[in-house]
């Protein structure tokens, strides 16, 4: 096959799955479609290109496995998830390698994610122990009052494209320590990463039905999607995408009143005040901006810089983004800045830009398509930016940095309160009292303060308004897969 002839950078036979996974079974069907590699445009391979029929399968397999993986002890379900943890570190290039193939972003980066990946397996392995319940002093002496902790039950998982190993496992990991089972829907773009996970949870003894896969194409998405929120089996949603898509599930989820939890869209803050150390706020704002191209949901998407130091952080984050971004294949070395996810994307870049210079904004680094190839695009620094530009009133989710200058601190929050979105947000400050009025007026779900990745497994990740419900990661992720149940003891 074309995945096998790929020489120092070829995709790992052992871990290239062509099929969904429905009840422990590969499964193929008529259609197939295909999966590109954005550097090249190569195609990687074709996958099964499932339908609402197999998407239907795939929740009765995961119904029908759920009552016994339910009812195993948490200590076991805890060993499994911890075996597929291991069998991930053992696997960890290769699994980079695909996530990289199909997605573009740099080795390196595929690399952490594979980590970051890794360890929710291992962190909710960890918290399957932990589902505590409580006994509750009643009023009357003839009663005793308890609260458990049960599985909702089926779990459909619908993830995005730019973290295509991590927006599973932070769910789905949740999902199986809580006694759930899960059907996933991959991105279209990167469904390869998704049955990779799936080989090696049969490997670490996952039972068949518990982990359930359906890759499907672009126009088979809607109908997919469309079972997994009104199918009765199904008893929750997790779905990571934009906000558009999440108001449309969440309306079919309404059907049967799912339990449901999203991570929408964003678009992030960056502030910069005259008391922050500038260079730091520099090295945040590269590490926040551009990585995975700007491909992140928590990607800063607008920088608000204040007139005292506006002129020398401009000029050093330029001279940053010259020195240290390198835009090339994800399989080369020096390569920071791969290729965006498709052309659609780099026309959105494209029409920010000129948007923004429309109306008055200066390219001061970059600004236009990369030699390389349709997907590659230069990082971008702008400057003399307003809030009316679509560049600030949008996500761009590309290597664009658009920079507002602004006065006061009061002007700073109400700039970066204005998004009816909010999920994180960035501010880079040494003056004590700043930081705690800042950190507390900022309407988004996570606060970077003199940070600029605040990602991990152990903090609680999610976002208010219309960044989405609930929150993934950390000790709440796991009660997203719970429900509570009352029990009264009386006659005693």
């Amino acid at each position: 096959p074309a995945a096998a002839r790929r020489g120092s950078w070829a995709l790992p036979a052992a871990l290239v799955r062509r099929g969904g996974l429905v009840g422990g079974r590969w499964v193929e069907t008529a259609a197939a479609f295909p999966v590109q590699d954005p550097a090249s445009g190569e195609e990687l391979g074709r996958v099964a290109d499932c339908g609402p029929a197999e998407a239907r399968e795939a929740v009765r397999a995961a119904h029908e496995a759920g009552a016994a993986w339910g009812r195993l002890p948490a200590k076991e379900r805890s060993l499994r998830l911890r075996r597929w943890y291991e069998l991930m570190l053992e696997n960890k290039e290769e699994l980079a390698r695909i996530i990289t193939a199909e997605n573009g972003k740099p080795l390196k980066e595929a690399q952490g994610e594979i980590l970051y990946s890794a360890s929710f397996l291992e962190w909710f392995a960890e918290e399957a122990r932990r589902v505590y319940g409580d006994v509750i002093p009643a009023s009357a002496k003839d009663r005793r009052i308890l609260a458990l902790k049960q599985p909702v039950g089926v779990a459909a998982i619908i993830t995005p494209w730019n973290f295509p190993s991590a927006m599973i496992t932070r769910k789905v990991g949740a999902a199986l320590a809580a006694g759930c089972t899960v059907v996933v829907k991959p991105a279209e773009d990167t469904p390869l990463s998704a049955l990779a996970l799936g080989e090696l949870a049969n490997q670490a003894g996952i039972p068949a039905g518990v982990y359930n896969v359906v890759p499907c194409s672009r126009q088979q998405t809607p109908a997919v999607g469309e079972v997994l929120c009104t199918d009765p089996l199904v008893a929750k949603i997790s779905f990571t995408g934009s906000t558009a898509t999440g108001k449309i599930l969440l309306k079919h989820a309404a059907g049967t009143v799912k339990r449901v939890s999203m991570e929408l869209g964003g678009h992030a803050p960056f502030i910069v005040f005259d008391s922050a150390n500038v260079d730091r706020a520099v090295a945040g704002a590269l590490a926040s901006k551009y990585r995975n191209s700007g491909q992140t949901c928590v990607c800063t998407n607008r920088f608000l810089v204040q007139k005292g130091i506006h002129d020398e952080f401009v000029e050093k984050f330029a001279k940053a983004i010259e020195r240290e971004l390198h835009v090339g294949s994800g399989f080369d070395a020096k390569t920071t800045q791969g290729p965006l996810i498709n052309e659609k994307a780099v026309e959105k870049v494209e029409r920010h830009i000129n948007d923004a210079v429309s109306q008055g904004a200066s390219i001061v680094t970059g600004g236009k398509r990369h030699s390389l190839g349709k997907n590659f695009f230069e990082p971008t620094l702008l400057s003399n930016v307003s809030t009316k530009m679509l560049c600030t009133q949008e996500e761009t989710f590309g290597p664009l940095a658009p920079v507002i200058k602004f006065d006061t601190e009061a002007e700073a929050i109400a700039i970066a309160n204005a998004a009816n979105v909010g999920l994180a947000g960035y501010f880079y400050s040494q003056d004590p009292a700043q930081i705690w009025r800042v950190a507390e007026q900022l309407e988004v779900g996570m606060v970077g303060v003199n940070e600029g990745i605040i990602s991990s497994v152990e903090s609680p990740f999610g976002g208010v308004k219309q960044s989405g419900l609930g929150r993934e990661g950390s000790k709440y992720g796991i009660d997203e897969y719970l429900e509570i149940k009352y029990v009264c003891f009386g006659g005693l």
